[in-house]
């Protein structure tokens, strides 16, 4: 039991502290001292700072992908082989993820922050695993959109999805941002707010009419998305 308890404190802490410095600033002192815990402690849960953040990221990751999962299982039984809306994909995958943005005493507001960062400061290290954990998911998702949205190529779906990804890092990843642009305080403490704010613009740029250059699939079914139609 003692034992859960330092891993967890350890866990928690490197996690307050990557979001707030990155990972490359903070040290391994910094995260004990904040644990309270001695040095060695962290070399006998994780045997490195590398393998902590690995296990940072799974912790939550494991969970967030699991549902994501299930939802999609869910409304694919329920449409028995046909299509999706695209807008039941997009709140199934990213939907779970604003959610968990919302909770701030659980640690998924920090955690989510966290992630936030990795689009805005390059890691290799982290992002070939994360990568890894989210192969499952993105490739069950990339092919329910495509299946969608048989108008467009699958390039632009592959690129749409990246714009998808970057957007939500973004708006969870605090207001601080958003504070540059605004000309009042923000208040992003309601997170239903930022779930239908963030939905509808999602929804919008996966809607939005194929750039000139790019081609629809040449069969007779293809034609370009409108937006009444991808919905």
């Amino acid at each position: 039991m003692i034992e859960i308890d330092t891993r967890r404190r350890i866990l928690d802490a490197a996690e307050a502290l990557f979001t707030e410095h990155g990972f490359e600033a903070t040290t391994l002192r910094q995260i004990t001292g904040q644990a309270q815990v001695n040095l060695a402690a962290v070399n006998y849960h994780f045997g490195s700072k590398e393998a902590l953040i690995q296990e940072l990221f799974r912790r939550r990751l494991t969970w967030l992908n699991e549902k994501r999962l299930e939802a999609l299982d869910r409304l694919e039984a329920e449409a028995k082989g046909a299509p999706l809306k695209p807008s039941r994909i997009l709140d199934a995958f990213f939907g779970v993820a604003v959610k968990m943005a919302a909770d701030r005493e659980g640690g998924g507001r920090t955690f989510m922050r966290l992630l936030g960062r990795t689009y805005t400061e390059p890691s290799e290290f982290v992002r070939s695993f994360l990568a890894s954990e989210y192969s499952e998911a993105i490739t069950r998702f990339k092919a329910a959109l495509v299946k969608a949205l048989p108008g467009v190529p699958r390039e632009e779906i592959l690129w749409r999805f990246h714009f998808m990804l970057g957007a939500m890092s973004y708006a969870i990843s605090g207001a601080d941002a958003l504070r540059i642009v605004a000309e009042a305080p923000v208040d992003d403490s309601d997170g239903d707010a930022l779930y239908s704010r963030l939905m509808s613009f999602l929804l919008g740029g996966l809607r939005a009419p194929l750039p000139e250059h790019v081609a629809a699939p040449a069969h007779k079914s293809a034609r370009k998305p409108r937006a009444r139609r991808a919905a």
